[in-house]
């Protein structure tokens, strides 16, 4: 048996296999195709878990994504362990293991229901104004008790062994929502030939047609018919259907994120079968068809395990085959919830009774409920439920007060309305329009190019919803570029209608103080809270849900909200439009950190970059360091060498004979096309027209504000070809930087930018033998100093393969920068080195680079900058043309701030005892004894020993640093004050000879 409350030959799983599960502990048996949820009913259990804050009882609410209470940790071992999943959703599958969350010792007796007797101490807002004294106890006793209370799982504490994927799509039409309105749009697209993703949260296709009886499309069943049309659809080949997948995000320009649950149902997933799958989603229309969400009735009590929405009881007797009890009370205030009571009673369930709040309905229903015998109450209220673990009864009362009746029941099916599910329309910026005669918000103005349909747009009926969506769904294709196709529109035979409905509070939920009539179930949310809110001050909603934690459970209120917001309405005495609308932002439900994450993780968290040199360098015995993605050597020590001796043997190399460095990392754009000088001129603060081909200039990027953004040296190839290098961190935001303002702000320009970072090895060789390194190995260039100055780029061959070969130095030494094709980058490297061994040459790394470039002043950006330095206090006022009219970052830099006197100037520093190494970071001050806090006037932006100085050496930001030389500053340390002199920012070969040789 699967379970007492399974009524035999009823829902559609009737012949599945057993499934044997476990909850809390507990054997069960379920069938496949039930969930969780369904399983648990099947048992008659209904107890699946305690609230948030008052750890009261808590049962099955829902039958869906909206589930609010059953959240449940799944366990397949300790290593795969999911908190918080909703048992709504969760598919059964032999062997699932299920515990229950936020009680102990257990579920059935847990010592947290104290809360609920204090829960007077425990109002809305209560954690604003209390834990405040005494202010030694937050950290020792208040914080770590909340902290330990908060949340209502245990996250898993191994790691995840499970892999997951994610996918990029790209399509004409995506049709979001699985039901008759998603079906039929997705049919008129598809018919058209255009690419069509159909993606559904549920395993099975059809919406609100899995509960529904009385729908008939085509002479068909109404789920029978969703069956066989996306049965149509998934075989047609322009069409992607995805099932068990939710549409979690709606992202600008139609850029949609989604996440398919791949093996979550299965008892023993493959080992090459991915958990989740992340779908991100690019089409030119989107159809939204997310249908509605019923609400509950508020009234007293209305948390007692077994009290749920009545779509939700039908759904699990018409689907699964489950009743939720035998003796079932009704309390509605809409026509849905008599469908519920016809179908379980036909089913052979008892009704006790309907109680309608509405004053003498009329409706074909309402006569059928009649005729089947079930007693129907108009113009009554239930003020309360019986029972603790289980409801045992329902307490009704005519609405304007009078007797009161109390009526045995072992559950209570409730319907206060359908609310459309707008989030994913929100989501898109789209704006709401409240609809005064329905009572509901619905879709109004578009932001993007999408389109709702169906309950989700506030259309009523199942033929107004097919004619509706298979008109938008056609639209859609034919405004992304399809041809009109012959089609044949779905015909509704038959259908179900509903009536309004109700929002807010029902008789008996107050306005007094203890009453619990609960509008947010997971957050321990009542009416008499959202009441409360308004009387404290409260009165926008959004204000309301943060003092009440209304609808910011993981629910995202998709039960609570528009009742919260009609209770404020009512207290406030307006009318609900003008109290708002909460902002439903993603995720629409949960999303897992794997499905985000991915692949990334682990040693793939972050790609490792390395360059073609990288495998010589290893085997060299380099040491390495991490430089963004990049892995960089960063000394080269030989036997007995430590980091110190290393680096200062190669600085020695370097200036003495020369050194080869690795310099691939560096950022290599190309900046290409007939308006590309015109481009340089806006992008940089240097004039470019007149650089002559085979000329190179350093250049600065502003940002619009005026601060130094990034720097390089610039190539000038031809009239139309600029190569362009940046710093090794700099290269992406760069490529972004230009590109934004390339399609924004200057499209008009004729210009391609590629990267090229990745195209080109590039190998430094520096020092006064460089050219007798290079020369031996380059055919069709000429390496004189008359043909080939400073600063000049040539493009011919070395060692056979092409090369750009700039005649450039980060060191103040004579030297080149090879550029080479990728392939061939370790073969030139080991060609130079060859050639270097004749002449004494030493590979250099990073920890080198850095000391020999500080020794000449030379900068680096975001080391020597903070993005608050201009070139002015940089001291590179000389690489801004002075004739310029125009570049980003020109207005910045005429602000009346980065003019002023006493800003922050880069300069050099010297320590009085020369052996001593500043810290970078260090900060500086010019009175060591003045009071603390003192005040502080820069810090050390860069600091090394220079064995070719034969002395410690800096670079420092100093408020007026440039009118502060020859002057004796102080470096307050732990150990003691250090003190520094100001000077000039170039300490070794302040002439620049050495340039040439």
């Amino acid at each position: 048996m699967s379970g007492a409350f399974r009524i035999p030959g009823a829902g559609r799983f009737s012949q599945a296999k057993t499934a044997r599960f476990s909850f809390d502990g507990r054997s069960y048996a379920g069938i496949e195709g039930d969930t969780l949820a369904s399983a648990l009913l099947a048992n008659g259990v209904h107890l699946v878990g305690r609230s948030f804050k008052y750890h009261r009882p808590r049962g099955i609410l829902s039958a869906g994504a909206e589930e609010p209470n059953a959240l449940v940790e799944i366990k397949r071992d300790a290593a795969r362990k999911t908190p918080n999943v909703r048992a709504t959703v969760q598919e059964l599958y032999d062997g699932l293991d299920g515990q229950s969350q936020n009680r102990w010792p257990s579920l059935s007796f847990d010592l947290g229901a104290v809360s609920d007797i204090a829960s007077p101490l425990l109002s809305a807002g209560f954690y604003y104004k209390t834990f405040m004294w005494p202010k030694a106890a937050w950290k020792r006793l208040y914080e770590p008790k909340i902290r330990a209370a908060a949340g209502l799982g245990v996250s898993p504490d191994q790691p995840d062994p499970d892999h997951y994927s994610s996918r990029y799509a790209h399509c004409d039409v995506l049709v979001l929502g699985g039901g008759a309105a998603g079906i039929a749009a997705a049919l008129a697209a598809a018919e058209t030939g255009v690419r069509v993703i159909l993606a559904d949260e549920q395993a099975e296709f059809g919406g609100s047609l899995r509960f529904e009886s009385g729908a008939k499309i085509d002479g068909q069943d109404g789920y029978a018919w969703a069956q066989a049309a996306v049965a149509k659809l998934a075989a047609m080949d322009n069409v992607r259907v995805l099932s068990r997948t939710t549409a979690f995000g709606y992202y600008a320009q139609n850029f949609v994120g989604l996440v398919e649950r791949v093996s979550e149902h299965l008892r023993t997933p493959g080992h090459d079968l991915a958990r989740e799958r992340l779908w991100q989603v690019r089409a030119k229309r989107v159809v939204l068809g997310s249908g509605a969400i019923e609400r509950h009735m508020v009234f007293a009590d209305n948390d007692r395990p077994g009290i749920m929405l009545a779509g939700a009881a039908r759904t699990y007797l018409n689907h699964y085959g489950v009743a939720v009890g035998r003796n079932v009370g009704v309390y509605t205030a809409n026509d849905s919830a008599y469908a519920a009571a016809i179908d379980l009673k036909k089913a052979g369930v008892n009704v006790a009774a309907i109680v309608d709040l509405r004053e003498n309905p009329t409706g074909p229903v309402i006569d059928e409920a009649r005729a089947l015998g079930i007693e129907i109450n108009f113009g009554r209220a239930v003020i309360r439920a019986g029972g603790k673990l289980r409801v045992s009864s329902m307490t009704v009362q005519p609405k304007n007060g009078g007797g009161e009746r109390t009526i045995a029941v072992d559950a209570i099916l409730m319907s206060a309305g359908w609310t459309p599910s707008v989030h994913l329309f929100s989501q898109s910026r789209g704006k709401v329009a409240f609809n005064d005669e329905t009572k509901r918000f619905v879709p109004g103005t578009y932001a993007q190019d999408c389109v709702s349909v169906g309950a989700c747009n506030g259309t009523d009926g199942l033929s107004a919803t097919v004619d509706e969506a298979y008109a938008a769904g056609a639209k859609a294709a034919k405004d992304a570029g399809a041809k009109a196709a012959k089609s044949s529109k779905p015909k509704v035979d038959a259908s179900e209608s509903w009536s309004r409905g109700m929002l807010g509070a029902a008789p008996g939920a107050g306005p007094d103080t203890t009453v619990k009539a609960f509008v947010d179930f997971q957050n321990d949310v009542t009416a008499k809270d959202i009441r409360q809110a308004v009387h404290e001050g409260m009165r926008s909603i959004e204000h309301v849900k943060r003092f009440t934690t209304n609808g910011m459970a993981t629910d995202q209120g998709k039960t609570s909200n528009m009742h919260g917001l009609a209770i404020a309405a009512e207290t406030l005495g307006k009318p609900i439009p003008e109290v708002g609308l909460t902002t439903f932002r993603a995720p629409y439900t949960p999303v897992t950190f794997g499905a985000i994450v991915s692949h990334a993780r682990g040693p793939l968290f972050d790609p490792t970059r390395r360059t073609a040199i990288h495998p010589w360098a290893e085997a060299q015995g380099a040491v390495f360091e991490d430089v963004g993605q990049w892995k960089r050597a960063w000394y080269f020590p030989k036997a007995g060498e430590d980091m110190h001796a290393a680096v200062d043997r190669e600085c020695v190399a370097v200036r003495k004979t020369a050194g080869l460095f690795d310099a691939s990392t560096l950022g290599k754009i190309e900046v290409v096309g007939p308006d590309a000088a015109k481009f340089m001129e806006l992008l940089y603060t240097n004039p470019w027209e007149k650089l002559e081909p085979g000329r190179c200039r350093y250049g600065i990027m502003l940002r619009e504000d005026g601060f130094i953004y990034d720097d390089g040296v610039v190539g000038r190839l031809a009239p139309d070809r600029f190569h362009v290098t940046t710093t090794t961190g700099g290269a992406p935001r760069v490529m972004n930087h230009m590109e934004d303002y390339l399609q924004t702000e200057f499209p008009h320009l004729n210009v391609w930018l590629t990267s090229i970072t990745e195209q080109w090895a590039v190998i430094a060789v520096q020092g006064p033998k460089s050219r007798d390194i290079i020369a031996p190995l380059v055919e069709g260039i000429d390496m004189s100093d008359e043909a080939l100055p400073h600063m000049s780029v040539r493009e011919g061959k070395i060692c056979g393969v092409p090369t750009r070969l700039f005649r450039m130095s980060f060191t103040g030494e004579r030297g080149f920068e090879v550029n080479v094709p990728a392939d061939y980058g370790q073969a030139v490297w080991e060609a130079l080195w060859a050639e270097g061994q004749k002449h004494g040459a030493a590979a250099y790394g990073t920890e080198a680079m850095h000391v020999l470039r500080a020794e000449k002043g030379y900068i680096i950006v975001g080391q020597d900058t903070d993005g608050t330095l201009t070139p002015n206090d940089a001291g590179l006022d000389w690489a801004v043309g002075k004739k310029k009219t125009d570049f980003v970052g020109i207005r910045g830099l005429t602000r009346p701030d980065l003019v002023a006197k006493g800003r922050k100037q880069l300069v050099g520093l010297k320590t009085r005892d020369p052996k001593v190494v500043l810290e970078e970071g260090a900060q500086i001050v010019e009175d060591p004894k003045q009071a603390i806090p003192m005040k502080m006037i820069g810090h050390v932006s860069s600091s090394y020993w220079s064995e070719n100085c034969g002395r410690s050496i800096a670079l420092a930001l100093v408020a007026g640093g440039r009118d502060r030389m020859g002057e004796t500053l102080c470096v307050p340390m732990p150990n003691g004050v250090i003190e520094v002199e100001v000077t000039g920012m170039v300490f070794f070969d302040e002439t620049g000879g050495r340039l040439n040789g």
